[in-house]
């Protein structure tokens, strides 16, 4: 089974010029909390999208990857 690929954050972060440790500085967040986000190994709770949006100026739509209809097995 493949690790589905559910967020943007690593992205993001790249075109923003922003570190994960900068982000985790900003959320009170452990840096390492913040690698697993930016590697899709867990995912941050939809509070803290929000809050990872406004502290990198960007939509929510932005962070998140809708997957494919075959991804999703229908």
């Amino acid at each position: 089974m493949s690790k589905k690929q559910l967020n943007r954050l690593k992205v993001v972060l790249a075109d923003k010029n922003k570190t994960g440790i900068w982000l985790a500085q900003q959320l009170g967040k452990d840096r390492t909390t913040v690698s697993k986000w930016c590697s899709n190994a867990a995912q941050p709770s939809l509070e803290t999208v929000i809050d990872i949006a406004q502290c990198l100026g960007v939509g929510v739509e932005e962070l998140i990857r809708m997957p494919e209809k075959n991804e999703r097995g229908e």
